[in-house]
């Protein structure tokens, strides 16, 4: 019988208490084991609350660790370094993004992401840039959009 336990934990410092020790404690894994799988699926998202699910199977006591993808957003604030974006368009820009940014930003969501292509995903990404109160390369994300639909940033794209 499998059992799915779905948390929010920080990206590399999961623990064993609560949400994930009680949940896992009576289901009979070792528990240490799961917190370090997902300790090291999530370290590179240090700083973020990363969705986990983990699904045991309470039979032959074993387990399997999903990660989740943090949203464009929390992506976006830690490139800059920042907590929170604009809230509202007067308030000017919150942090400006060098466009490699955005792709490495893009490529990290391609897989969680409805863009079938790198491209669509960059245009998904500079669209929340618009959202948070980022520009890019010093310019309006939505002038970069056009940009990108034209393929003149292809090259950072690879």
């Amino acid at each position: 019988m499998k059992v799915t336990i779905q948390a929010l934990v920080e990206g590399g410092k999961a623990s064993a208490g609560p949400p994930l020790g009680p949940a896992l404690g009576p289901l009979g894994v070792n528990i240490g084991q799961v917190i370090a799988t997902i300790n090291e699926k999530t370290k590179p998202y240090a700083g973020l609350s990363i969705p986990v699910k983990v699904v045991v199977d309470k039979d032959a006591k074993s387990f399997e660790v999903e990660v989740g993808s943090p949203p464009v957003s929390a992506l976006l604030k830690k490139e800059l370094g920042i907590e929170k974006g604009a809230k509202a368009k007067a308030d000017g820009p919150v942090g400006d993004l060098k466009m490699e940014q955005v792709v490495k930003v893009a490529k990290a969501k391609q897989s969680a992401s409805l863009g079938k292509t790198t491209r669509a995903v960059v245009n998904e990404v500079l669209g929340t840039c618009v959202s948070v109160g980022v520009t890019v390369d010093g310019r309006s994300p939505k002038e970069l959009i056009k940009e990108v639909a034209s393929g003149k940033h292809d090259a950072l794209m690879g």
